[in-house]
């Protein structure tokens, strides 16, 4: 007689260790500010596991997308704001992906497929587009660390995308020494 064992939701552990875990894509926003970079760089060390590729089993791995997203400048020509979104992101995306790499160059068994983002127009906005259009699976994004009242007046890119994307967002705050409101 072959024994069984069931877990607490009652589904046979037999068949649960045989099913292959999803990888997650995950969205990163960034910005030039430290806890932007520092969202990133939790992000990379919390969640590489869930996102890389395992190529003993033959599974994908998920992917991590860093998106920066430029607010329009109505004063600027379009080839002006073409050419400077391409500088900026540039400059901002070369350092993410560093540490990206940084981050994972100790584990020999850790492969992120990573891609970067640009987008131009409102940064609330335009994050959410790119969460529903990429079909995100979790979106990662830093605090500005905003009182109530600065926050009610400035708006606040993390609590629109928690009301408006369609997935899940995980807001990080950095360490209290390390954070800075500014950029």
């Amino acid at each position: 007689m072959e024994e069984t064992y069931v877990d607490a939701v009652g589904v046979d552990t037999a068949t649960t260790a045989k099913l292959i875990t999803k990888k997650l894509k995950v969205m990163v926003a960034i910005d030039k500010s430290k806890n932007s970079f520092y969202a990133l760089e939790w992000a990379v060390e919390h969640l590489k596991d869930v996102m890389s590729a395992e190529p003993e089993t033959g599974q994908e791995g998920g992917l991590l997308t860093l998106v920066h997203v430029n607010p329009s400048g109505a004063t600027d020509s379009v080839p002006e704001l073409m050419k400077k979104a391409g500088v900026q992101s540039t400059n901002l995306f070369t350092p993410a992906l560093e540490l990206c790499r940084a981050k994972m160059v100790g584990d020999l068994r850790t492969c992120v497929k990573t891609e970067t983002m640009i987008l131009e127009g409102d940064p609330k906005e335009m994050i959410c587009q790119a969460v529903e259009q990429t079909h995100t699976d979790l979106l990662v994004v830093g605090s500005r660390g905003l009182g109530m009242i600065k926050r009610a007046f400035l708006g606040s890119v993390s609590d629109y995308c928690v009301q408006h994307a369609q997935c899940p967002v995980l807001i990080v705050q950095p360490p209290r020494e390390t954070s800075l409101t500014g950029k």
